[in-house]
């Protein structure tokens, strides 16, 4: 009976032991699996703008390098970013490109009418 309880208790104090091997390989690699991404721009896509300034605010999570136009531009240490441009008449198209240390990219375009 003793054994029992014994084997019992060691497969799972092993079986947790993995578990935890498992859960922090995840959360080590999890730049890895999910990559980069563009989210919280402040401009919408076909937007109608009146001034030909706009202020380009946002969030690139895991990026490295991202480029506004073609055109590097810097982020903070959690990914925002913020930028302002200047826009001609008629219209625009936005791009934001980022990109990952794994090189994964991300690719956002919008389009502004002034």
């Amino acid at each position: 009976m003793r054994q029992n309880v014994k084997k019992i208790l060691k497969i799972a104090l092993l079986s947790i032991f993995l578990i935890f091997i498992i859960v922090y390989a995840f959360f080590i690699s999890k730049d890895l699996i999910f990559g980069v991404k563009i989210k919280n721009v402040n401009i919408e896509d076909n937007l109608k703008v009146t001034t030909n300034i706009q202020k380009i605010t946002g969030n690139a999570k895991n990026a490295i390098k991202l480029t506004l136009n073609d055109r590097e531009i810097s982020i903070d240490q959690q990914g925002n970013f913020e930028e302002t441009i200047s826009l001609f008449p008629g219209y625009n198209i936005i791009s934001i490109k980022a990109e990952d240390k794994f090189g994964n990219n991300d690719e956002k375009n919008y389009k502004l009418i002034y």
